[in-house]
């Protein structure tokens, strides 16, 4: 009886000894829920957005004109405040 006995202390867990447990899965399975769905959000807000065409508003307008540079100052006064540069 002496041998089963050891057997069964040396297969059980120690009482200091902690698992995470169902606790545990059910915490890391939410957070895996939630990770999906803000994932599948974030794709959709993506799916929304339109690159802005560069090079339209410039390539319609001659060089060196104002419309290319995109300012209507002289070419020696400094550009309005609140003006691209």
């Amino acid at each position: 009886m002496p041998l089963t006995f050891g057997v069964l202390a040396a297969a059980a867990p120690a009482s200091d000894y902690v698992t995470p447990g169902l606790l545990g899965f059910l915490v890391f399975a939410v957070m895996a829920v939630a990770l999906v769905f803000l994932l599948k959000s974030m794709n959709k807000q993506f799916r929304k957005i339109t690159p802005k065409a560069e090079g339209t508003a410039t390539a319609s307008a001659a060089p060196g004109s104002k419309a290319a540079s995109g300012s209507k100052a002289a070419p020696g006064e400094p550009p309005a405040p609140g003006t691209p540069k």
